[in-house]
């Protein structure tokens, strides 16, 4: 089940690449959750901590994007 959430995770932040910019952080953050879920999975420290900063940092930019609004 691990694996498929590492599927989801990569398709997520795959389509938020191509994206309107709008929408792109929400796939960013649920992508990298699935991911991260998977990284704990395989037990991999490094990509542990790139999902949690990719997590905050879309977090970051998606609500400094709506507080500008």
């Amino acid at each position: 089940i691990f694996k498929r959430f590492g599927i989801v995770g990569l398709v997520l932040i795959s389509i938020g690449v191509l994206t309107q910019k709008k929408n792109e952080d929400l796939f960013y953050i649920f992508g990298g959750i699935f991911l991260l879920m998977y990284s704990f999975y395989i037990k991999d420290k490094i990509f542990i901590i790139l999902q949690i900063i990719f997590i905050v940092s879309a977090t970051y930019h998606f609500v400094k994007l709506k507080v500008k609004k």
